[in-house]
């Protein structure tokens, strides 16, 4: 990193959100509405800070400063205006993950102290949360922004009209490394943690990405993920705002046939997504739909080579893998759309350190630790009511498994709690899970580990496709060099396996599903682990 480099992100970062949009509504001539949403919805930045300091000054009224407020919003223009509305006014938004049921977003409210929660009843009857609503509302109070809205004053109105020039005269109501936010891991493994990231940490990642990707004034981001994820709040909303960008919000990565016409429609340049979801917007578009797409940016999972060769000769657009994590705010690598190395995520964002901790039997490998302006004040402290644990020395253990080649080109092979040990070397589950998703690339597949009598543990693979075989798994894959040793022996056939709402899997229950369904096949009996390929396939 340049010096040059290091100044910039030093100047950008020493401010708040508030702030930033402030100053991006100021100089940014931009095009004449900043925010487009699904339900027609369009804000010009002067329609946006209106909308942020009315509503932050109804807020101000039922909260206390510094307070952690839950926000149960989809992607849309009242997600973002309720997202700075609460920043406006000092308060720290704690967002919400509405797919992940009762039990869990009552740990994640207690865990942050949400007291109260802000939600839509549209969104709550159109997303049938009905029940989950009236079980938040027993213990917290539940606030409607629709009869926020019906209840604006003369001084909340004001506040609209003159917030942004007031905020300039009176100053800020918090300071670069006070909390701007909590979010919640994504639990893909268990219990999701608390993350309290900074001002200072989210203006920090922007800055990386922005020094980083080659992102034009006249960029038009679509993104369907949801904000109480890390990317799709931080890159599909945050980023977009502050660097002056128009950005098309849509409640709902799933609706695979309706993206690709909203993109066509609006003309977007840059979409955010997995893998995953690109591939079936890719296959549900026509030729035109996405064609407007400069490039896509798809984090959370690895990015197929067959994606990418897809959308590149249907449509001419180019996909970068990105990795981050939520600790990070939470973008750590990219690839740039004029030097893709496939297989890898890029180089580390500037101002980004790391080190990798050598674990036994995985030679040129090591578990991921990174520390920078971008990595979080801590964790919640589930003892003490408030309380923010840092990461020791500032180093964050991301508890993946990664390689840094001598150009600095980052490979994720996984994270170390997916992998199995057998025969006494360790195998990536990520490996099985790419051979299947290669051999049969339109269904979802994914991998566990059982324990194994004579092995120590045994690699499952679970698939949708009805018709994947071990038999043919391991002929394919002796084909490419993968190791017998790497090839499941037993297949667990699925109609649906679990994701989260990020459209992450969720392997916490993909274990337990395996556990049960091997179960049931031989209860009362030791399975026979080491039968021959093909004999142990559950149907």
């Amino acid at each position: 990193m340049t010096d040059d480099v290091a100044a910039r992100l030093e100047r950008r970062t020493d401010t708040t959100l508030t702030a930033a949009l402030i100053a991006a509504a100021s100089s940014h001539a931009g095009p004449p509405d900043i925010i487009l949403d699904a339900d027609g919805r369009r804000l010009g930045y002067r329609d946006l800070m209106r909308g942020i300091f009315a509503l932050g000054s109804a807020i101000r009224r039922i909260t206390e400063p510094g307070e952690r407020v839950g926000v149960l919003l989809p992607t849309s223009a009242a997600g973002a205006v309720t997202f700075f509305a609460l920043l406006a006014y000092g308060r720290v938004p704690a967002m919400l993950n509405f797919t992940a049921g009762r039990a869990t977003l009552d740990a994640a409210c207690a865990v942050a102290g949400v007291k109260t929660i802000l939600t839509a009843q549209k969104f709550i009857a159109g997303a049938n949360l009905s029940a989950l609503a009236e079980g938040l509302a027993e213990t917290r109070s539940l606030v409607h922004l629709e009869d926020l809205r019906a209840r604006l004053g003369i001084a909340d109105k004001l506040a609209g009209l003159g917030g942004a020039g007031l905020h300039r005269l009176r100053g800020d109501a918090a300071k670069p490394d006070d909390p701007a936010v909590i979010l919640f891991t994504s639990g893909t493994e268990g219990e999701p943690k608390g993350v309290a990231l900074s001002h200072r940490n989210i203006l920090a990642n922007i800055a990386q990405v922005d020094e980083t990707l080659p992102i034009l004034a006249t960029d038009i981001f679509f993104n369907p993920l949801p904000i109480f994820h890390s990317y799709g709040l931080m890159a599909g909303l945050i980023l977009p705002l502050v660097l002056g960008r128009q950005l098309v919000l849509h409640p709902s990565p799933l609706q695979t046939k309706l993206i690709p016409q909203r993109i066509h429609e609006t003309g977007a340049t840059i979409l955010l997504a997995t893998d995953t979801f690109l591939r079936q917007y890719a296959r549900a578009g026509d030729r035109r739909s996405m064609n407007s797409l400069r490039f896509s940016v798809c984090g959370a999972e690895r990015v197929r080579p067959e994606t990418r060769d897809f959308v590149r000769e249907r449509y001419g657009f180019v996909v970068l893998e990105g990795y981050g994590v939520t600790e990070a705010a939470p973008v750590l690598a990219v690839n740039h759309p004029d030097d893709i190395r496939d297989g890898t995520v890029g180089r580390l964002l500037p101002a980004i350190e790391a080190r990798l901790e050598p674990v036994d039997g995985l030679d040129g490998r090591g578990r991921l630790s990174v520390r920078g302006p971008n990595v979080m004040l801590g964790y919640l402290s589930r003892t003490e009511p408030g309380g923010i644990a840092p990461p020791p020395g500032g180093w964050h253990d991301t508890g993946d498994v990664a390689s840094i080649d001598a150009e600095g080109y980052v490979t994720i092979h996984g994270r170390l709690k997916r992998f199995a040990k057998i025969g006494g070397e360790m195998v990536s589950l990520a490996i099985v899970e790419n051979c299947a998703a290669t051999l049969w690339p339109d269904h979802l597949h994914t991998a566990a580990v059982i324990p194994a009598v004579r092995k120590g543990e045994e690699i499952v693979l679970v698939t949708e496709y009805a018709d994947a075989d071990a038999a043919s798994l391991l002929a394919w894959a002796k084909t490419r060099g993968v190791p017998e040793l790497a090839v499941p022996k037993t297949i667990l056939h699925v109609e649906a396996i679990p994701v989260l709402g990020t459209g992450k899997i969720a392997h916490a229950a993909v274990d337990t599903l395996v556990r049960e369904r091997l179960a049931a096949a031989a209860p009362g009996r030791a399975v026979e682990w080491d039968a021959p390929p093909g004999k142990r396939a559950a149907g």
